[in-house]
Protein backbone atom coordinates (compact mmCIF):
# COMPACT_ATOMS: atom_id res chain seq x y z
CA UNK A 1 0.00 0.00 0.00
CA UNK A 2 1.59 3.61 -1.02
CA UNK A 3 1.34 5.77 2.25
CA UNK A 4 3.19 8.52 0.67
CA UNK A 5 -0.14 10.70 0.63
CA UNK A 6 -0.80 10.19 4.05
CA UNK A 7 2.63 11.30 5.05
CA UNK A 8 2.70 14.32 3.28
CA UNK A 9 -0.69 14.88 5.37
CA UNK A 10 0.33 14.27 8.39
CA UNK A 11 3.54 16.55 7.58
CA UNK A 12 1.06 19.49 6.32
CA UNK A 13 -1.34 19.16 9.24
CA UNK A 14 2.04 19.01 11.68
CA UNK A 15 3.65 22.05 9.97
CA UNK A 16 0.43 24.15 10.26
CA UNK A 17 -0.52 23.07 13.60
CA UNK A 18 3.00 24.38 15.36
CA UNK A 19 3.95 27.30 12.90
CA UNK A 20 -0.16 29.06 12.63
CA UNK A 21 -0.34 29.61 16.23
CA UNK A 22 3.11 31.08 16.97
CA UNK A 23 2.10 33.91 14.17
CA UNK A 24 -0.54 34.64 15.37
CA UNK A 25 0.36 34.49 18.50
CA UNK A 26 3.50 37.14 17.37
CA UNK A 27 0.50 39.02 16.14
CA UNK A 28 1.94 38.57 12.07
CA UNK A 29 -1.75 36.47 11.20
CA UNK A 30 -2.32 33.22 10.13
CA UNK A 31 -1.28 33.62 6.72
CA UNK A 32 2.32 33.86 6.79
CA UNK A 33 2.25 30.81 9.75
CA UNK A 34 1.06 29.23 6.48
CA UNK A 35 3.41 30.20 4.03
CA UNK A 36 6.88 29.49 6.61
CA UNK A 37 5.44 26.35 7.36
CA UNK A 38 5.03 25.64 3.82
CA UNK A 39 9.05 26.41 3.30
CA UNK A 40 10.00 24.78 6.28
CA UNK A 41 8.74 20.84 5.00
CA UNK A 42 8.72 21.86 1.04
CA UNK A 43 11.29 20.72 -0.97
CA UNK A 44 14.31 24.17 -0.31
CA UNK A 45 13.60 23.63 3.91
CA UNK A 46 14.04 20.23 5.14
CA UNK A 47 12.73 17.95 2.23
CA UNK A 48 9.81 16.72 4.15
CA UNK A 49 7.37 17.28 0.53
CA UNK A 50 8.83 16.77 -2.80
CA UNK A 51 5.50 16.30 -4.74
CA UNK A 52 4.84 20.40 -4.57
CA UNK A 53 2.98 20.21 -7.89
CA UNK A 54 0.07 17.69 -6.59
CA UNK A 55 -0.26 19.42 -3.31
CA UNK A 56 -1.11 22.98 -5.34
CA UNK A 57 -3.32 21.17 -7.59
CA UNK A 58 -5.30 19.84 -4.45
CA UNK A 59 -4.74 23.31 -2.38
CA UNK A 60 -6.48 25.21 -5.05
CA UNK A 61 -9.51 23.85 -4.19
CA UNK A 62 -9.50 25.57 -1.25
CA UNK A 63 -9.32 29.38 -3.32
CA UNK A 64 -12.56 27.70 -5.10
CA UNK A 65 -14.57 27.15 -1.83
CA UNK A 66 -13.67 30.49 -0.47
CA UNK A 67 -15.07 32.06 -3.66
CA UNK A 68 -18.07 29.99 -3.36
CA UNK A 69 -18.50 31.59 0.42
CA UNK A 70 -17.98 34.97 -1.50
CA UNK A 71 -20.71 34.22 -3.68
CA UNK A 72 -22.80 33.27 -1.57
CA UNK A 73 -22.91 36.20 1.10
CA UNK A 74 -22.67 38.92 -2.29
CA UNK A 75 -26.46 38.68 -2.98
CA UNK A 76 -27.35 41.08 -6.27
CA UNK A 77 -28.14 43.95 -4.29
CA UNK A 78 -25.22 44.33 -2.49
CA UNK A 79 -23.42 43.55 -5.91
CA UNK A 80 -25.82 46.12 -7.27
CA UNK A 81 -24.81 48.32 -4.44
CA UNK A 82 -20.68 47.67 -5.36
CA UNK A 83 -21.27 48.60 -9.05
CA UNK A 84 -19.53 51.79 -9.51
CA UNK A 85 -16.34 50.63 -7.64
CA UNK A 86 -16.18 47.04 -8.82
CA UNK A 87 -16.89 47.91 -12.77
CA UNK A 88 -15.29 51.03 -12.45
CA UNK A 89 -12.16 50.97 -10.26
CA UNK A 90 -12.02 47.15 -10.80
CA UNK A 91 -12.03 47.26 -14.53
CA UNK A 92 -9.23 50.45 -14.76
CA UNK A 93 -7.30 48.93 -12.43
CA UNK A 94 -7.24 45.67 -14.60
CA UNK A 95 -6.61 47.06 -18.05
CA UNK A 96 -4.18 50.07 -17.37
CA UNK A 97 -2.06 47.84 -14.44
CA UNK A 98 -2.03 45.15 -17.30
CA UNK A 99 -1.08 47.13 -19.99
CA UNK A 100 1.55 48.91 -18.26
CA UNK A 101 3.51 45.74 -16.64
CA UNK A 102 3.30 44.02 -20.43
CA UNK A 103 5.75 47.19 -21.50
CA UNK A 104 8.79 46.36 -19.40
CA UNK A 105 8.74 42.52 -21.19
CA UNK A 106 8.09 43.87 -25.10
CA UNK A 107 10.86 46.08 -24.39
CA UNK A 108 13.18 43.34 -22.63
CA UNK A 109 12.59 41.30 -25.88
CA UNK A 110 10.24 38.98 -24.49
CA UNK A 111 7.29 37.93 -27.52
CA UNK A 112 4.02 39.83 -28.01
CA UNK A 113 1.88 37.45 -26.95
CA UNK A 114 4.31 36.10 -23.93
CA UNK A 115 4.20 39.56 -22.91
CA UNK A 116 0.81 40.52 -22.84
CA UNK A 117 0.05 37.46 -20.59
CA UNK A 118 2.96 38.32 -18.34
CA UNK A 119 1.63 41.56 -17.73
CA UNK A 120 -2.16 41.00 -16.92
CA UNK A 121 -1.15 37.66 -15.22
CA UNK A 122 1.05 39.95 -12.82
CA UNK A 123 -1.82 42.51 -12.76
CA UNK A 124 -4.36 40.38 -10.76
CA UNK A 125 -4.20 40.20 -7.28
CA UNK A 126 -4.38 37.31 -4.83
CA UNK A 127 -8.62 36.73 -3.50
CA UNK A 128 -6.88 34.18 -1.14
CA UNK A 129 -4.78 36.76 0.57
CA UNK A 130 -6.47 39.52 0.61
CA UNK A 131 -9.81 38.33 1.38
CA UNK A 132 -8.04 36.34 3.97
CA UNK A 133 -6.15 39.06 5.72
CA UNK A 134 -9.67 41.71 5.72
CA UNK A 135 -11.70 38.53 7.20
CA UNK A 136 -9.40 38.05 10.09
CA UNK A 137 -8.92 41.98 11.02
CA UNK A 138 -12.81 41.99 10.83
CA UNK A 139 -12.49 44.67 7.93
CA UNK A 140 -14.53 43.48 5.27
CA UNK A 141 -17.13 46.34 6.01
CA UNK A 142 -15.01 49.00 6.18
CA UNK A 143 -14.38 51.07 3.20
CA UNK A 144 -11.25 49.81 2.78
CA UNK A 145 -12.74 46.34 3.23
CA UNK A 146 -15.59 47.12 0.41
CA UNK A 147 -13.00 48.78 -1.97
CA UNK A 148 -10.26 46.03 -1.94
CA UNK A 149 -13.22 43.45 -2.15
CA UNK A 150 -14.60 45.16 -5.20
CA UNK A 151 -10.69 44.74 -7.17
CA UNK A 152 -10.55 41.81 -5.93
CA UNK A 153 -14.09 40.86 -7.83
CA UNK A 154 -13.59 41.95 -10.58
CA UNK A 155 -10.04 40.71 -11.14
CA UNK A 156 -11.84 37.45 -10.65
CA UNK A 157 -13.94 37.89 -13.56
CA UNK A 158 -11.14 38.85 -15.97
CA UNK A 159 -9.53 35.50 -15.01
CA UNK A 160 -12.13 34.20 -17.06
CA UNK A 161 -11.48 35.80 -20.17
CA UNK A 162 -7.70 35.66 -19.64
CA UNK A 163 -7.55 32.21 -19.53
CA UNK A 164 -10.15 31.97 -22.65
CA UNK A 165 -7.54 34.29 -24.08
CA UNK A 166 -4.27 32.04 -23.81
CA UNK A 167 -6.47 29.70 -25.30
CA UNK A 168 -7.18 31.71 -28.47
CA UNK A 169 -3.39 32.60 -28.88
CA UNK A 170 -2.04 29.20 -28.74
CA UNK A 171 -4.39 28.58 -32.07
CA UNK A 172 -2.17 31.37 -34.12
CA UNK A 173 -5.62 33.87 -34.28
CA UNK A 174 -4.98 37.04 -34.34
CA UNK A 175 -4.91 39.72 -30.90
CA UNK A 176 -8.01 41.25 -31.57
CA UNK A 177 -10.39 38.00 -32.62
CA UNK A 178 -8.49 36.37 -29.47
CA UNK A 179 -9.95 39.13 -27.19
CA UNK A 180 -13.32 39.40 -28.97
CA UNK A 181 -13.98 35.88 -28.46
CA UNK A 182 -12.42 35.32 -24.93
CA UNK A 183 -15.52 38.53 -24.34
CA UNK A 184 -18.27 35.89 -25.76
CA UNK A 185 -16.87 33.24 -24.23
CA UNK A 186 -17.32 34.68 -20.90
CA UNK A 187 -20.38 36.19 -21.63
CA UNK A 188 -21.95 32.94 -22.85
CA UNK A 189 -20.38 30.97 -19.77
CA UNK A 190 -21.63 33.44 -16.56
CA UNK A 191 -24.94 33.19 -18.80
CA UNK A 192 -25.04 29.50 -18.38
CA UNK A 193 -23.96 29.41 -15.08
CA UNK A 194 -26.73 31.52 -13.70
CA UNK A 195 -29.56 29.93 -15.09
CA UNK A 196 -28.49 26.57 -14.07
CA UNK A 197 -28.52 28.09 -10.39
CA UNK A 198 -31.81 30.18 -10.80
CA UNK A 199 -33.83 26.97 -12.14
CA UNK A 200 -32.61 23.84 -10.98
CA UNK A 201 -30.20 24.54 -8.01
CA UNK A 202 -32.44 25.40 -4.73
CA UNK A 203 -34.89 23.21 -6.64
CA UNK A 204 -32.45 20.21 -6.17
CA UNK A 205 -31.52 21.17 -2.56
CA UNK A 206 -34.95 21.23 -1.69
CA UNK A 207 -35.18 17.95 -2.99
CA UNK A 208 -32.45 16.87 -0.77
CA UNK A 209 -33.06 18.53 2.37
CA UNK A 210 -36.61 16.77 2.30
CA UNK A 211 -34.85 13.76 2.74
CA UNK A 212 -33.65 15.24 6.71
CA UNK A 213 -30.22 13.50 5.80
CA UNK A 214 -27.55 16.05 7.43
CA UNK A 215 -24.68 13.75 5.64
CA UNK A 216 -26.06 13.93 2.33
CA UNK A 217 -26.78 17.64 2.36
CA UNK A 218 -23.21 18.13 3.07
CA UNK A 219 -22.33 15.92 -0.04
CA UNK A 220 -25.08 17.89 -2.04
CA UNK A 221 -23.55 21.39 -0.85
CA UNK A 222 -20.00 20.30 -1.88
CA UNK A 223 -21.06 18.63 -5.46
CA UNK A 224 -22.63 21.96 -5.95
CA UNK A 225 -19.24 23.78 -5.65
CA UNK A 226 -16.77 21.69 -7.37
CA UNK A 227 -19.53 20.76 -10.09
CA UNK A 228 -19.93 24.32 -10.63
CA UNK A 229 -16.06 24.58 -10.68
CA UNK A 230 -15.72 21.57 -13.19
CA UNK A 231 -18.03 22.57 -15.63
CA UNK A 232 -16.56 26.11 -15.83
CA UNK A 233 -12.73 24.58 -16.15
CA UNK A 234 -14.54 22.12 -18.86
CA UNK A 235 -15.28 25.09 -21.50
CA UNK A 236 -11.53 26.40 -20.31
CA UNK A 237 -12.30 29.05 -18.17
CA UNK A 238 -11.84 29.61 -13.76
CA UNK A 239 -12.40 26.91 -11.19
CA UNK A 240 -12.74 29.94 -9.32
CA UNK A 241 -15.51 32.10 -11.19
CA UNK A 242 -17.56 29.41 -11.59
CA UNK A 243 -17.76 28.54 -7.75
CA UNK A 244 -18.15 31.99 -7.16
CA UNK A 245 -21.56 32.46 -9.74
CA UNK A 246 -22.83 28.64 -7.85
CA UNK A 247 -22.51 31.13 -4.90
CA UNK A 248 -24.06 33.94 -6.40
CA UNK A 249 -27.43 31.96 -7.16
CA UNK A 250 -28.06 31.12 -3.94
CA UNK A 251 -27.65 34.06 -2.11
CA UNK A 252 -31.18 34.75 -1.73
CA UNK A 253 -31.60 30.97 -1.30
CA UNK A 254 -33.34 29.84 1.93
CA UNK A 255 -30.58 27.22 2.54
CA UNK A 256 -27.54 29.31 1.90
CA UNK A 257 -27.03 29.44 5.84
CA UNK A 258 -26.89 25.96 6.31
CA UNK A 259 -24.85 25.34 2.84
CA UNK A 260 -22.21 28.17 4.16
CA UNK A 261 -21.98 26.06 7.76
CA UNK A 262 -21.48 23.25 5.51
CA UNK A 263 -18.66 24.55 3.56
CA UNK A 264 -16.32 26.30 5.98
CA UNK A 265 -14.25 23.32 7.30
CA UNK A 266 -13.08 22.38 4.00
CA UNK A 267 -12.76 25.95 2.49
CA UNK A 268 -10.29 26.63 6.12
CA UNK A 269 -8.32 23.48 5.76
CA UNK A 270 -7.84 23.60 2.10
CA UNK A 271 -7.20 27.62 1.76
CA UNK A 272 -4.13 26.85 4.63
CA UNK A 273 -3.37 23.86 2.21
CA UNK A 274 -2.88 26.37 -0.44
CA UNK A 275 -1.23 28.94 1.65
CA UNK A 276 1.75 26.51 2.31
CA UNK A 277 1.74 25.08 -1.43
CA UNK A 278 2.74 28.58 -1.62
CA UNK A 279 5.78 28.64 0.37
CA UNK A 280 6.82 25.30 -0.86
CA UNK A 281 6.65 26.23 -4.43
CA UNK A 282 9.46 29.36 -3.94
CA UNK A 283 12.26 27.81 -6.01
CA UNK A 284 15.81 29.20 -4.37
CA UNK A 285 17.90 27.65 -6.75
CA UNK A 286 16.38 29.96 -9.08
CA UNK A 287 16.17 32.72 -6.86
CA UNK A 288 20.63 32.04 -6.04
CA UNK A 289 21.06 32.22 -9.62
CA UNK A 290 19.28 35.68 -10.84
CA UNK A 291 18.69 37.00 -7.32
CA UNK A 292 19.38 40.64 -8.55
CA UNK A 293 17.06 39.99 -11.23
CA UNK A 294 14.06 38.27 -9.53
CA UNK A 295 14.58 41.13 -6.02
CA UNK A 296 14.29 44.19 -8.85
CA UNK A 297 11.41 42.10 -10.70
CA UNK A 298 9.41 41.79 -7.20
CA UNK A 299 10.23 45.61 -6.02
CA UNK A 300 8.82 46.49 -9.02
CA UNK A 301 6.23 44.72 -9.23
CA UNK A 302 4.72 46.16 -5.88
CA UNK A 303 5.58 49.84 -6.33
CA UNK A 304 3.70 50.11 -10.07
CA UNK A 305 0.88 48.67 -8.78
CA UNK A 306 0.59 49.87 -5.55
CA UNK A 307 1.14 53.79 -7.26
CA UNK A 308 -1.24 52.69 -10.11
CA UNK A 309 -3.85 51.57 -7.98
CA UNK A 310 -3.47 54.53 -5.29
CA UNK A 311 -3.76 56.97 -8.02
CA UNK A 312 -6.96 55.09 -9.69
CA UNK A 313 -8.39 55.05 -6.15
CA UNK A 314 -8.13 58.86 -5.65
CA UNK A 315 -9.67 59.23 -8.76
CA UNK A 316 -12.07 57.45 -7.86
CA UNK A 317 -13.22 59.24 -5.31
CA UNK A 318 -11.58 56.88 -2.41
CA UNK A 319 -10.07 58.60 0.31
CA UNK A 320 -6.71 59.05 0.81
CA UNK A 321 -5.92 56.29 4.12
CA UNK A 322 -8.41 53.96 2.24
CA UNK A 323 -6.51 54.19 -0.75
CA UNK A 324 -2.98 53.62 0.34
CA UNK A 325 -4.17 50.89 2.71
CA UNK A 326 -6.40 49.09 -0.50
CA UNK A 327 -3.08 49.60 -3.12
CA UNK A 328 -0.52 48.19 -0.11
CA UNK A 329 -2.66 45.28 0.04
CA UNK A 330 -3.57 44.69 -3.19
CA UNK A 331 0.19 45.50 -4.78
CA UNK A 332 0.97 41.46 -4.88
CA UNK A 333 0.17 38.78 -7.35
CA UNK A 334 -2.02 36.28 -7.27
CA UNK A 335 -2.76 32.45 -7.48
CA UNK A 336 -4.82 32.96 -10.69
CA UNK A 337 -0.78 34.20 -12.08
CA UNK A 338 0.13 30.17 -11.19
CA UNK A 339 -2.83 29.01 -13.62
CA UNK A 340 -2.19 31.81 -16.55
CA UNK A 341 1.42 30.51 -16.92
CA UNK A 342 0.66 27.51 -16.72
CA UNK A 343 -1.63 27.16 -19.24
CA UNK A 344 0.42 29.91 -21.14
CA UNK A 345 3.89 27.44 -20.91
CA UNK A 346 1.42 23.94 -21.68
CA UNK A 347 -0.41 25.60 -25.05
CA UNK A 348 3.19 27.26 -26.25
CA UNK A 349 2.37 30.79 -25.50
CA UNK A 350 5.31 31.09 -22.68
CA UNK A 351 8.38 29.86 -22.62
CA UNK A 352 9.33 27.54 -19.68
CA UNK A 353 12.03 29.77 -18.39
CA UNK A 354 9.55 32.87 -18.27
CA UNK A 355 7.11 31.16 -16.59
CA UNK A 356 9.08 29.61 -13.82
CA UNK A 357 10.77 32.90 -13.31
CA UNK A 358 7.13 34.56 -12.83
CA UNK A 359 6.18 31.98 -10.92
CA UNK A 360 9.36 32.83 -8.03
CA UNK A 361 8.28 36.59 -8.20
CA UNK A 362 4.49 36.18 -7.70
CA UNK A 363 5.31 34.09 -4.95
CA UNK A 364 7.39 36.40 -3.13
CA UNK A 365 5.16 39.31 -3.65
CA UNK A 366 2.63 37.01 -1.65
CA UNK A 367 5.19 36.28 1.18
CA UNK A 368 5.53 40.25 1.93
CA UNK A 369 1.97 40.57 1.20
CA UNK A 370 1.10 40.40 5.67
CA UNK A 371 3.45 42.94 5.98
CA UNK A 372 2.56 45.25 3.27
CA UNK A 373 -1.08 45.27 4.79
CA UNK A 374 0.13 45.96 8.31
CA UNK A 375 2.19 48.84 6.98
CA UNK A 376 -1.10 49.87 5.00
CA UNK A 377 -3.26 49.34 8.15
CA UNK A 378 -1.21 51.70 10.11
CA UNK A 379 -0.50 54.25 7.85
CA UNK A 380 -4.46 54.83 7.56
CA UNK A 381 -4.94 54.62 11.28
CA UNK A 382 -2.51 57.37 11.18
CA UNK A 383 -3.99 59.10 8.93
CA UNK A 384 -7.27 58.86 10.45
CA UNK A 385 -6.14 60.31 13.59
CA UNK A 386 -5.21 63.23 12.20
CA UNK A 387 -8.70 64.27 10.30
CA UNK A 388 -10.21 67.11 11.68
CA UNK A 389 -13.92 66.51 10.23
CA UNK A 390 -14.49 63.98 13.05
CA UNK A 391 -12.33 64.42 16.11
CA UNK A 392 -13.94 65.60 19.09
CA UNK A 393 -10.65 67.20 20.47
CA UNK A 394 -11.82 70.27 17.72
CA UNK A 395 -15.24 69.76 17.21
CA UNK A 396 -17.58 72.31 18.18
CA UNK A 397 -20.50 70.76 20.09
CA UNK A 398 -23.32 73.17 19.97
CA UNK A 399 -25.82 71.31 22.02
CA UNK A 400 -24.20 69.80 25.83
CA UNK A 401 -25.31 65.95 25.88
CA UNK A 402 -27.40 64.39 28.26
CA UNK A 403 -25.57 60.93 27.69
CA UNK A 404 -22.01 60.16 26.65
CA UNK A 405 -21.71 56.56 25.19
CA UNK A 406 -17.84 55.62 24.99
CA UNK A 407 -17.84 53.00 22.34
CA UNK A 408 -20.03 52.94 19.42
CA UNK A 409 -20.12 49.14 18.23
CA UNK A 410 -23.26 46.94 18.61
CA UNK A 411 -24.12 47.71 22.02
CA UNK A 412 -23.47 51.50 21.66
CA UNK A 413 -25.15 52.01 17.99
CA UNK A 414 -28.67 50.60 19.28
CA UNK A 415 -28.49 52.66 22.61
CA UNK A 416 -27.75 55.45 20.29
CA UNK A 417 -30.68 54.81 18.59
CA UNK A 418 -32.94 54.32 21.57
CA UNK A 419 -31.93 57.00 22.66
CA UNK A 420 -32.20 59.15 19.45
CA UNK A 421 -35.82 57.99 18.79
CA UNK A 422 -36.54 59.19 22.26
CA UNK A 423 -35.39 62.58 21.29
CA UNK A 424 -33.01 62.61 24.31
CA UNK A 425 -29.51 64.41 23.56
CA UNK A 426 -26.25 62.03 23.17
CA UNK A 427 -22.97 61.91 21.87
CA UNK A 428 -20.91 58.90 21.15
CA UNK A 429 -17.27 58.08 20.74
CA UNK A 430 -15.50 55.84 19.49
CA UNK A 431 -11.54 55.14 18.33
CA UNK A 432 -12.08 53.38 15.54
CA UNK A 433 -12.25 55.89 12.43
CA UNK A 434 -14.11 53.52 9.89
CA UNK A 435 -16.40 52.59 12.41
CA UNK A 436 -16.92 56.83 12.85
CA UNK A 437 -17.07 57.05 9.37
CA UNK A 438 -19.86 54.78 8.86
CA UNK A 439 -21.88 55.64 11.75
CA UNK A 440 -21.84 59.40 10.79
CA UNK A 441 -23.10 58.77 6.98
CA UNK A 442 -25.62 57.02 9.11
CA UNK A 443 -27.20 60.53 11.12
CA UNK A 444 -25.83 59.32 14.41
CA UNK A 445 -24.05 61.90 16.13
CA UNK A 446 -20.58 60.11 16.86
CA UNK A 447 -16.90 62.06 16.93
CA UNK A 448 -13.49 60.20 16.64
CA UNK A 449 -11.70 60.21 20.07
CA UNK A 450 -10.59 58.01 23.11
CA UNK A 451 -13.02 58.11 25.95
CA UNK A 452 -9.91 57.43 28.12
CA UNK A 453 -8.36 60.69 27.70
CA UNK A 454 -9.41 62.89 29.79
CA UNK A 455 -9.08 66.24 27.80
CA UNK A 456 -11.45 64.14 25.15
CA UNK A 457 -14.07 63.98 27.88
CA UNK A 458 -13.95 67.16 28.77
CA UNK A 459 -14.16 68.58 25.08
CA UNK A 460 -17.00 66.14 24.41
CA UNK A 461 -19.18 67.81 27.72
CA UNK A 462 -18.89 65.29 30.26
CA UNK A 463 -18.83 67.92 33.04
CA UNK A 464 -22.44 68.87 32.31
CA UNK A 465 -23.42 65.22 31.16
CA UNK A 466 -26.32 63.12 33.48
CA UNK A 467 -24.83 60.12 32.90
CA UNK A 468 -21.67 58.39 30.87
CA UNK A 469 -22.50 54.81 29.95
CA UNK A 470 -19.94 52.47 28.92
CA UNK A 471 -20.64 49.93 26.40
CA UNK A 472 -16.74 48.34 25.37
CA UNK A 473 -16.63 44.79 24.49
CA UNK A 474 -12.75 44.35 26.34
CA UNK A 475 -12.98 43.40 29.77
CA UNK A 476 -9.64 45.22 30.60
CA UNK A 477 -10.15 48.67 28.95
CA UNK A 478 -13.62 48.94 30.56
CA UNK A 479 -11.95 48.56 33.84
CA UNK A 480 -9.67 51.07 32.88
CA UNK A 481 -11.77 54.03 31.79
CA UNK A 482 -14.23 53.42 34.41
CA UNK A 483 -10.91 54.13 36.72
CA UNK A 484 -9.75 57.65 34.58
CA UNK A 485 -13.64 58.81 34.38
CA UNK A 486 -13.98 58.58 38.54
CA UNK A 487 -11.03 59.94 38.80
CA UNK A 488 -11.43 63.14 37.01
CA UNK A 489 -15.47 63.04 37.58
CA UNK A 490 -16.57 62.15 41.31
CA UNK A 491 -20.60 62.47 40.66
CA UNK A 492 -21.16 61.79 37.09
CA UNK A 493 -22.82 58.89 37.13
CA UNK A 494 -21.42 55.51 35.31
CA UNK A 495 -23.45 52.76 33.84
CA UNK A 496 -20.88 50.36 32.55
CA UNK A 497 -21.36 46.57 30.35
CA UNK A 498 -20.28 43.72 32.24
CA UNK A 499 -19.28 40.61 30.60
CA UNK A 500 -20.27 38.83 33.87
CA UNK A 501 -20.92 39.19 37.54
CA UNK A 502 -16.88 38.91 38.54
CA UNK A 503 -16.66 41.63 36.12
CA UNK A 504 -19.39 43.30 36.84
CA UNK A 505 -18.12 43.22 40.38
CA UNK A 506 -14.66 44.69 39.56
CA UNK A 507 -16.56 47.95 37.69
CA UNK A 508 -18.48 48.14 40.48
CA UNK A 509 -15.26 48.69 42.65
CA UNK A 510 -13.67 50.98 40.23
CA UNK A 511 -16.09 53.36 40.39
CA UNK A 512 -19.39 52.77 38.28
CA UNK A 513 -22.95 53.17 39.51
CA UNK A 514 -24.74 50.67 37.31
CA UNK A 515 -23.13 47.58 35.84
CA UNK A 516 -25.28 45.35 33.44
CA UNK A 517 -24.03 41.78 32.64
CA UNK A 518 -24.68 40.75 29.18
CA UNK A 519 -24.59 36.90 29.46
CA UNK A 520 -27.39 37.69 32.57
CA UNK A 521 -29.71 39.60 30.56
CA UNK A 522 -29.03 37.16 27.32
CA UNK A 523 -29.88 34.09 29.79
CA UNK A 524 -33.28 35.98 30.92
CA UNK A 525 -34.71 36.85 27.53
CA UNK A 526 -33.70 33.32 26.46
CA UNK A 527 -35.35 31.76 29.61
CA UNK A 528 -38.49 34.03 29.84
CA UNK A 529 -39.24 32.96 26.44
CA UNK A 530 -38.75 28.96 26.97
CA UNK A 531 -41.26 29.65 30.02
CA UNK A 532 -43.62 31.18 28.07
CA UNK A 533 -43.65 28.80 25.73
CA UNK A 534 -44.84 25.87 28.48
CA UNK A 535 -47.64 27.96 29.08
CA UNK A 536 -46.39 30.17 31.85
CA UNK A 537 -47.96 33.66 32.03
CA UNK A 538 -46.29 36.84 30.56
CA UNK A 539 -46.81 38.21 34.50
CA UNK A 540 -45.63 35.39 36.56
CA UNK A 541 -42.44 35.17 33.92
CA UNK A 542 -41.46 39.19 34.69
CA UNK A 543 -41.49 38.20 38.52
CA UNK A 544 -39.69 35.36 37.66
CA UNK A 545 -37.07 37.27 36.00
CA UNK A 546 -37.23 40.16 38.19
CA UNK A 547 -36.38 37.97 41.17
CA UNK A 548 -33.78 35.69 39.26
CA UNK A 549 -31.95 39.66 38.25
CA UNK A 550 -32.25 40.87 42.03
CA UNK A 551 -30.67 37.65 43.79
CA UNK A 552 -28.39 37.84 40.80
CA UNK A 553 -26.90 41.56 41.46
CA UNK A 554 -27.18 41.12 45.16
CA UNK A 555 -24.26 38.41 45.05
CA UNK A 556 -22.70 41.87 43.04
CA UNK A 557 -23.64 44.15 45.69
CA UNK A 558 -26.15 46.17 43.13
CA UNK A 559 -29.47 45.06 44.41
CA UNK A 560 -32.57 46.26 41.65
CA UNK A 561 -36.13 46.23 43.35
CA UNK A 562 -38.18 44.20 42.27
CA UNK A 563 -40.95 46.26 40.33
CA UNK A 564 -44.21 46.33 41.72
Amino acid sequence: MNTHYLIDILVLLAGAVVAVPIFQRLGLGSILGYLIAGIIVGPWGFGFIERVEEIRHIAEFGVVFLLFIIGVELNPSRLWALRRTVFVLGSAQVILTGFVLTVPFLLFGVPEKSAIIAGFGLALSSTAFGIQILTEGNDLGTPAGRTAFSVLLFQDLAVVPLLTLVSLLANETSLVESIGFAGLDTIIAVTAVFLFGKFLLTPSLRLVAGSRNSEVFIAAAVLVVLGAAWLMEEVGLSMGLGAFLAGMTLADSDYRHQVVADIQPFRGILLGLFFMSVGMSVDFSLLGQQALLIIGLVVGLLLIKAVLLLGLCRLTGVGSGTSIRVSLLLSQSGEFGFVLFGLATTTGVMATDLSQLLTVVVVLTMAVTPWMARIGEYIERRLAEKKTQYDISIAKVDEKPKIIVAGFGRVGKRIARILKTSGVSYLALDNNSNTVERARAEGFNVFYGDASRHDVLKTAGAEDASVLVITLNQVEPTERLVHVIRHHYLSIPIYARGYNIEHCKRLLKAGANVSISETLEVSLQLGGAALEANGISSEEVRLILQAFRQKYYEEGDTPLPIED
